[in-house]
């Protein structure tokens, strides 16, 4: 850190600097505020999400066997063949938002496969829409979370290191300046005196 110049240009700095602190610090904070409460959000909905995928994998289990049955549910039956996303944007912070997801389901023979097909296959697509969205949420919070901890940071440092630091910077200078202000008028009685005795 730079000496403090005890100067009245540097206390016009200090006080420029504070204001300029003192204006940005609530923006910073409500910013924080605004990402707080957006993740809680996110976290709420990823959990909605979670049990209902948990809930599905439950309905998936009883689809185990069936799926075991070779050649009837081959990995060319379903496709995505596109993911469509949006873009959000909260306090300045960009994320996809997901919208849904484009399949290509193979034509097969209804006579050769087996009834069950046509459910699994719908069942398959809202399962993997759902890790989709699980997928654009977590990137949600990623991105989110991010610009919390640099929010975060820049309120701290604001907070506990900048404003106090140009509030004690602030006040060194004005004791100094008083003081010399002070020296200056003693300098000038005592010169005065000085004068009146020799004069």
């Amino acid at each position: 850190m730079a000496k403090l110049k005890l100067t009245k240009n540097e206390q016009k700095k200090q006080k420029d600097n504070l204001k300029r602190f003192l204006r940005y610090l609530p923006t910073l904070t409500l910013k924080k505020r605004q990402l707080q409460a957006e993740i809680r959000i996110l976290e709420i909905r990823e959990d909605k999400l979670r049990l209902k995928k948990e809930r599905m994998d439950e309905d998936f289990a009883k689809w185990l066997a069936v799926f075991a049955d070779e050649g009837v549910f081959t990995p060319d039956i379903l496709k995505i063949t596109g993911l469509i996303t949006g873009e959000g944007n909260i306090a300045g912070v960009s994320f996809p938002i997901f919208e849904k997801v484009e399949f290509e389901t193979a034509q097969y023979d209804l006579v050769e496969k087996p009834l069950w097909l046509d459910l699994a296959v719908i069942n398959m697509k809202n399962a993997l829409s759902l890790d989709l969205e699980l997928q654009c949420l977590e990137e949600q919070q990623r991105r989110l979370g991010t610009e919390l901890k640099a929010t975060s940071r820049r309120v701290n440092l604001f907070e506990k290191i900048k404003i106090p630091e140009a509030e004690a910077n602030i006040k060194k200078i004005d004791v100094y300046l008083g003081d010399q202000q002070t020296a200056a008028v003693v300098r000038g009685k005592i010169s005065k005196r000085e004068m009146e005795r020799t004069g």
